[in-house]
């Protein structure tokens, strides 16, 4: 069985709004490589819906926008490439190398984790949450940011019962976030 690897950016105080995260080039670089280790994405229609609006003209065109910087185009390609599942039951369609994923969410991703694979990779904040509550993730990885920003979204809120977890990796980059790995406990 495949394992589901759960990873975000926080902030110190818990918030995990992609807008309070400052990029640097060794975070994106470690990214993609956990995208490419992946044989598919999970996620939800936000999560989505941003991504593609953000990677998707850089890896078709090869053009970056001015805000952007030479070394955040190879995280364009790779996660332009790798398969996604889009959890949505709103959402018609989608595309951007993407299938829609409905029915009923436990039974649906555990048959995505049944397939050989290398593993799926899920990200966003609505769709963990649910995903934590079904037992289903196999790994989480937060990447705690140095700042505090008292406001934004934060991490399962609402989640009816504990999980334990226990610290299997951790690792400090240059700008002082670290990324800790966690797997359940069982």
């Amino acid at each position: 069985m495949q394992p589901l690897r759960y990873s975000i950016n926080l902030t110190l105080d818990g918030c995990c709004g992609h807008t309070t995260i400052t990029p640097d080039e060794e975070m994106h670089h470690r990214a993609a490589e956990g995208i490419a280790r992946a044989d598919a994405l999970l996620l939800g229609r936000v999560t989505y819906g941003m991504m593609e609006e953000a990677w998707r003209p850089v890896a078709e065109s090869g053009t970056r926008p001015d805000w952007m910087p030479d070394w955040m185009e190879p995280f364009a390609h790779t996660i332009h490439a790798v398969p996604k599942y889009v959890v949505s039951s709103t959402l018609q369609q989608v595309d951007w190398n993407a299938q829609l994923l409905r029915g009923d969410l436990g039974q649906a991703v555990q048959q995505l984790k049944q397939q050989p694979g290398r593993g799926l990779a899920v990200g966003g904040v609505k769709l963990p949450l649910a995903l934590a509550e079904l037992g289903l993730i196999d790994e989480y990885e937060f990447v705690v940011h140095p700042k505090l920003v008292g406001h934004g979204p934060t991490l399962f809120a609402g989640l009816s019962k504990p999980v334990d977890l226990k610290l299997v990796s951790r690792l400090e980059y240059a700008s002082g976030a670290v990324a800790m790995r966690y797997e359940p406990r069982r």
